[in-house]
């Protein structure tokens, strides 16, 4: 008897030993200087299948999703697309084609998208397809670009997050937020309060915030709903995973930029200001490319006209 004691005590102690299985699967998105980006991917293991929050921009991304499928042996069973930006979403219609049931979860953000900033950007596209100096690969980006806007439903969600609170998705219990008017019309984030993980999207880009679509409020706003969760891992849209003391840095970063931004302090400090504030997050190869798109959002976003600067913080959609 004792010996058989012994001999469950050593396989228990053997079980307790055993690492934890990680909480989550990530595919790393980049922000490459000669193409577009692909944000961050986050698989989450569920009753029913996967769940893949965001699906990158290119054809490779995708495929790194579909290959961890594979390898899992199991289904993708839902999608969930924090924002509709096309280095989130354009891999949905890589692997709906897979996995035609999968089930497609975010706000309704992408209507207005449509009638306006995509709109624009359709435009942008033919000029680009008839310039003889676009090249094969801006030429595959720009259609798969083009093939997404014309047949949206490519990208639509089939289930419209339309506020937060809890919801079943592929069979588990997920605390999902909507940020509306930050990032984008509708940013929505996710809370894994078992495994203390966020994964919120552009409401974080570790290099430089992505504020093409922002409402400067409405992002202070989600950030500060982010803070008051107990997460101990984030994980941003664009970069490497992020504990609480990073995210604070960045948080801070952030709302200063936003700061310098409103006031009338020369351009070059506010963007001095975020390479200070934000030093951490920056590597060399990315240095030029984030005093230019800092620059950039300064011009267009918080120092254009009080028309502009509030255009992303209403509905986007035309009215019935």
């Amino acid at each position: 008897m004792r010996t058989c004691m012994l001999a469950i005590a050593l396989l228990a102690g053997c079980a307790a030993a055993e690492p934890a299985a990680p909480s989550f699967h990530l595919v790393a998105g980049a922000v490459p200087l000669d193409k577009g980006p692909d944000g961050n991917s986050i698989v989450l293991e569920a009753p029913d299948g996967l769940i893949v929050v965001d699906t990158g921009r290119h054809p490779e991304h995708s495929a790194k999703i579909l290959a961890y499928a594979r390898e899992r042996g199991r289904p993708i069973a839902a999608i969930v697309n924090t924002h509709w930006h096309l280095d989130h979403t354009t891999g949905n219609w890589d692997i709906r084609q897979a996995y035609p049931q999968v089930q497609v979860l975010a706000s309704d953000a992408l209507e207005g998208a449509l009638a306006t900033y995509l709109k624009t950007s359709r435009e942008q596209t033919e000029a680009m397809l008839a310039d003889p100096k676009t090249s094969p690969m801006q030429r595959d980006q720009v259609i798969r670009a083009r093939s997404v806007t014309d047949q949206p439903d490519r990208i639509r969600p089939n289930r419209v997050v339309g506020q937060s609170g809890t919801m079943t998705v592929a069979g588990r219990q997920i605390d999902v937020r909507l940020a509306k008017f930050a990032a984008s019309e509708g940013d929505v984030w996710l809370y894994v309060p078992e495994a203390k993980l966020a994964i919120v999207g552009d409401l974080v880009v570790d290099i430089v915030p992505f504020m093409d679509t922002a409402c400067a409020d409405g992002w202070l706003k989600a950030l500060d709903e982010i803070e008051q969760t107990s997460f101990a891992t984030l994980i941003p849209g664009h970069g490497p995973a992020m504990d609480r003391a990073a995210f604070t840095t960045w948080k801070t970063a952030f709302t200063d930029f936003i700061a310098c931004g409103r006031s009338q302090a020369p351009k070059e400090d506010c963007v001095a200001g975020w390479e200070r504030g934000a030093a951490r997050f920056i590597d060399d190869a990315h240095r030029n490319y984030v005093r230019e798109a800092a620059n950039y959002y300064l011009t267009t976003r918080l120092r254009s006209s009080d028309e502009e600067q509030q255009r992303y913080c209403k509905r986007l959609r035309p009215q019935a």
